[in-house]
């Protein structure tokens, strides 16, 4: 005969003793010691880790009062854990020899963990153009993924909704067509790129040429090295036009690079050695540009007497 008798689930022994206090704290994150050995970069991390003064400084930091902001880590299926936020903090942790650092570890999505690891990144003051671009491609992304969660939404910026890109501009403090410019450059191959971070090629032009094809830009640096020079906006203009009208070739590239630019016309440029003639062997390089422009202050007031008689 089977028991008419409910299954009754007991409570565990734990559970039954514990406050509701040390339930709660149980929940709160804490803060542990993980061996940097078991850290992780995070896949496709868009930020530069350098070796610069910037970050002897803060293994300086790091030897004498250890990591004081705990990185953000999530667990790795394949063992160990994969840092979101602190990827800076780690290595100037191994560069003052430490064995451990102070890490919260949470149970993160990839799009979830996306994001934390863009935003906490995005604070820092000088961001290379490149690591801006990646970074708010990788966010765009991991929100478009997300949908409509409850966290992402209009709240967390006004009660007007948003579309991804309006949400990513907001947050970043950028205008969208900005974002959305610097998102164009991940087009860029790898070495016009590394241009564009140092400086050899501005934001503008970089815009433009990020729509030609690859083996066009391939090209470009090609032209670019027999005519030791960089596309100015109105040149990199044109290569874009030429480009979607299926008529850019390496020879055109290299004739528009061979141009003469406007700013070049408006240059005149005078050696030290030519200079070195007229003055005496004292003078500094800023002392006979001072005293350059002042006979030149004299000889236009000159011209404007003689003009006016």
């Amino acid at each position: 005969m089977k028991s008419s008798a409910k299954k009754v689930e007991l409570a565990p022994y734990d559970d039954l003793f514990s406050t509701e206090e040390s339930r709660q704290d149980a929940k709160l994150e804490k803060i542990r010691e993980i061996p940097l050995s078991e850290l992780h970069p995070f896949k496709n991390h868009p930020f530069k880790v350098k070796d610069d003064e910037a970050m002897m400084e803060t293994a300086d930091s790091v030897r004498q009062y250890g990591v004081l902001v705990p990185a953000i880590a999530r667990p790795d299926p394949e063992g160990g854990y994969e840092l979101v936020a602190g990827h800076r903090r780690h290595r100037a942790s191994e560069l003052a020899e430490k064995e451990t650092m102070p890490v919260i570890v949470r149970d993160l999505d990839d799009d979830a963990a996306t994001i934390i690891m863009v935003d906490s990144n995005l604070q820092r003051e000088s961001l290379l153009p490149s690591e801006r671009a990646f970074a708010y491609r990788m966010k765009l992304e991991a929100i478009k993924h997300q949908g409509e969660r409850s966290d992402l939404t209009s709240r967390q910026v006004g009660e007007k909704s948003q579309t991804s890109i309006q949400l990513v501009a907001s947050q970043a403090g950028e205008s969208q067509r900005q974002v959305q410019r610097y998102i164009r450059l991940t087009e860029l191959i790898p070495e016009l790129l590394d241009m564009v971070d140092e400086k050899k090629i501005a934001l503008n032009p970089a815009y433009e040429l990020s729509f030609l094809k690859k083996e066009e830009q391939r090209d470009l640096l090609d032209a670019m090295d027999s005519e030791q020079a960089t596309p100015s906006l109105s040149q990199a203009q044109r290569l874009k036009k030429y480009s979607q009208e299926g008529h850019l070739t390496l020879d055109m590239m290299r004739v528009i690079m061979g141009e003469e630019k406007k700013s070049d016309l408006d240059k005149v440029t005078f050696t030290s050695d030519t200079l070195r003639k007229y003055f005496p062997k004292s003078y500094t390089p800023q002392r006979m540009q001072e005293t350059i422009i002042k006979l030149l202050e004299a000889w236009q007031k000159k011209r404007q007497r003689d003009q006016e008689r």
